[in-house]
């Protein structure tokens, strides 16, 4: 039974660290071509000419990505209080330069046309969940030293829910790609939107699905099985 329980702990952080996998990988790619000084070519001309937006956003979000999933572990938070408030203390700050570098990328960069600008539909949408998830953070972070747990876990779960969103857009891309093939510009804001969309509502579900008690000290644990 407690191998069982153990396991059951360990599958919401194994997923989601699974989720953030694509995007992680793809960061570590794009830090190594621009450290290495690779050919530049039109898909990374942009990074080349500005390297520091999008080498701050990759450095800020894999650790926000991979660590974040471990606050998810209920028996982890039980067992180890006292590094849930570290590594808390981390994941804030981080997750506010992932979510800022990326606002700063929309407004600065040469976008792909596909793209649409900072001002397209898709720009629209990172600048706005760009900024919500540094709210979220902000708000969480205001909570828990206010003591509302319940409220600090909503928003960081808010917060993480936008930030691991491009993996989830990796998996609402895919279908387009395979039964239509090449994006448009709406089609690429649909597929986009959606993997926001989705985190958000599977993240509103949980907070409702399990409301914890108001009060201070680290969260309380939460039966793995809904977690």
């Amino acid at each position: 039974m407690a191998s069982s329980s153990t396991r059951a702990d360990w599958l919401v952080p194994a997923a989601l660290i699974a989720l953030s996998a694509v995007p992680v990988v793809a960061g570590a790619v794009r830090v190594g071509e621009l450290a290495s000084g690779s050919a530049v070519t039109p898909e990374n001309a942009r990074f080349f000419a500005a390297p520091v937006p999008v080498v701050l956003h990759i450095l800020a979000a894999t650790p926000y990505c991979l660590l974040g999933a471990l606050q998810f572990s209920a028996g982890l938070r039980r067992r180890r209080p006292a590094w849930h408030r570290r590594s808390g203390r981390v994941l804030a700050p981080l997750g506010i330069v992932a979510a800022l570098t990326g606002v700063w990328m929309t407004l600065s960069y040469d976008l792909p046309d596909v793209d649409g600008g900072p001002l397209g539909a898709l720009g629209l949408l990172r600048l706005g969940f760009g900024t919500a998830m540094a709210a979220c953070i902000v708000l969480g972070f205001a909570a828990i030293r206010r003591g509302r747990v319940a409220a600090h876990r909503a928003w960081m779960m808010r917060g993480y829910a936008i930030g691991v969103a491009a993996g989830t857009q990796v998996l609402t891309s895919v279908p387009w790609l395979v039964a239509v093939g090449e994006m448009g510009e709406t089609s690429r804001a649909l597929t986009m939107g959606a993997g926001w969309v989705v985190n958000l509502a599977v993240a509103e579900w949980v907070i409702r699905a399990r409301p914890v008690r108001a009060g201070r000290g680290p969260a309380p644990a939460v039966p793995a099985a809904r977690a």
